[in-house]
């Protein structure tokens, strides 16, 4: 039965693109639907390097736009989501005697003009792609690049003693899955309606509206009607496009998987690596989660939309590999406490190469009736960029008002760049049974609403059950009734990395009373 009144907007895809644009959308005043087959930003959007950054090694490929319009959009999410985001400084060693693949555009100029330097990147090009980094994107939060000297310093320690040299500049750390859930949840509070864990299963035209059939996960069958129709499916973007638009259409996504390691921490500060490999491609070594290194990520082909990303033996070891070239002690496959893999849809319209450009993001309109506009690709730095985008091009079919988002914090979000230590002492004080870890980490997941969701709790045992590694039941019934968390998986590798710290039979005991709580719910 379809509802009475049709949306003006109708979102498929609950991840960061789809979030993203349902809460721009809302925020305008429109009416908006979403639907997510899944958990919201349960796929590629919490499965990345939970990076947000301008892109330095695209500028070898001279994609001096694309690179400065996530430098600009950088500091716009660092003033907006203060407790999920935050500044980290890059080293990238550096030695003469280094040597890479002629992969790119300015390697193979470089080859051309200077034939002697063939397979290096000289000093002084890395000077003027950081240079350029720092100034291209107006940068005023982060602080500038330096030079460094490795050896006696403590980004030193660890690394192979060869290096004596880095250049240390800034890019941001973002807690992926919680920049889509908090999106989502602002969405809501503006007043769209969200179908999580529901799959479209059918779109076709009735006039001059969209007729769309939803099924959730329990067999629930309806038809909801919509003015707009907007395909942010990411990796199934195109199988929306075949199977249930059912569009001719020779628009489709190539999809790489990358895949990460986590190892126990492997360097005593709270700086990230950038390491260059000799095929061409790079590294990140990143702090995470206080005790732990996330290394990645890897680039290959996957198969195909619903065919689950793992990381593989061959990627593990590819990235072990890589890291042991720059490391003191190498480590090895026993060293691997966890890995994950995500797949990144690519634009690919039958011609496009896999260079630079085609990560950057395409929106295209089909309107033989009401219109359809396709999302390809984007990533979580211009997540915001591309919502405003994709509204504009809806313009000519909806009457759009104002945009609103730049600068607009998240639920949480609402205190200044540097004032999350004032916040995890307030909360100390106030809740005496919390030691600062365990506030630090209630802050950085929940900032501001961290005091809501503690109420009144005088000591921890007021907080219900303990499922382990600080998680208790008065979080889990938070996140279950604010950020759609159903499961177990939703709770401890999503909305969190508890899991790391968590015994299987901890979370296996979760998962059973968060499906008690369910039925009880639904009873």
């Amino acid at each position: 039965m379809a509802n009475d009144m049709p949306f003006d907007i109708f979102i498929i895809g609950g991840g960061i693109n789809g979030c993203g644009i349902a809460r721009d959308a809302a925020g305008r005043g429109l009416s908006v639907g979403l639907a997510e087959m899944n958990d919201i930003g349960g796929a590629t959007s919490s499965a990345s390097t939970k990076l947000f950054h301008g892109g330095l090694r695209y500028l070898e490929y001279f994609e001096f736009s694309l690179v400065r319009h996530a430098l600009e959009e950088r500091e716009t999410l660092l003033r907006a989501m203060r407790h999920i985001s935050w500044p980290m400084r890059f080293v990238l060693p550096y030695h003469k005697d280094m040597r890479f693949e002629n992969t790119t555009p300015t390697s193979r100029l470089l080859n051309t003009v200077m034939p002697w330097m063939r397979g290096r990147r000289p000093a002084w090009l890395i000077r003027l792609g950081l240079f350029l980094y720092d100034h291209l994107g107006g940068r005023k939060i982060l602080p500038a690049t330096e030079s460094m000297r490795l050896d006696g310093a403590p980004e030193g320690v660890g690394l192979n003693p060869k290096f004596k040299r880095a250049y240390e500049y800034s890019d941001c750390w973002i807690e992926d899955n919680r920049l889509v859930v908090l999106n989502a949840r602002d969405a809501v509070a503006h007043g769209a309606k969200l179908f999580a864990r529901t799959q479209v299963t059918s779109a076709s035209r009735d006039a001059d509206l969209w007729s769309v059939t939803l099924r959730d996960q329990n067999g629930h069958v309806k038809t909801i009607q919509t003015r707009v129709l907007v395909n942010a499916a990411g990796p199934w973007a195109g199988e929306v496009i075949q199977s249930a638009v059912r569009l001719n259409s020779s628009e489709n996504v190539r999809l790489v998987r990358g895949s990460h390691i986590v190892t126990k921490r492997l360097f005593d500060h709270d700086k990230c690596y950038f390491f260059q490999g000799t095929d061409g491609r790079i590294i990140f070594a990143i702090p995470y989660e206080t005790d732990f290194t996330l290394i990645g990520t890897t680039d290959e082909d996957h198969g195909g939309p619903n065919e689950k990303p793992v990381c593989t033996d061959t990627e593990r070891d590819y990235l072990i590999a890589f890291i042991n070239t720059f490391l003191a002690d190498p480590i090895a496959a026993d060293d691997v406490v966890w890995s994950y893999s995500g797949v990144r849809p690519l634009y690919d319209d039958g011609a496009a190469s896999a260079s630079a450009a085609t990560r950057d993001y395409v929106l295209t309109v089909e309107a033989n009736g009401p219109p359809v506009l396709n999302v390809f690709g984007g990533k979580i730095t211009t997540y915001r960029c591309l919502a405003e985008d994709v509204l504009v091009k809806l313009a000519d079919y909806i009457e759009m008002p104002s945009k609103w988002t730049a600068g607009k914090a998240l639920p949480g979000g609402d205190f200044p760049v540097d004032g999350v230590a004032p916040l995890v002492d307030r909360l100390v004080e106030k809740y005496v049974f919390l030691d600062k870890k365990w506030a630090l980490r209630l802050v950085r997941a929940y900032g501001t609403e961290a005091q809501s969701m503690l109420g009144d709790a005088g000591s921890a045992e007021d907080l219900g059950l303990q499922f382990g590694a600080t998680l208790t039941e008065r979080e889990v019934r938070w996140q279950m009734h604010n950020e759609f968390a159903v499961t177990a998986e939703d709770v401890v590798w999503r909305r969190t990395k508890l899991g790391l710290r968590m015994s299987k039979t901890e979370v296996d005991a979760l998962d059973h009373w968060m499906l008690e709580e369910k039925t009880r719910a639904a009873a």
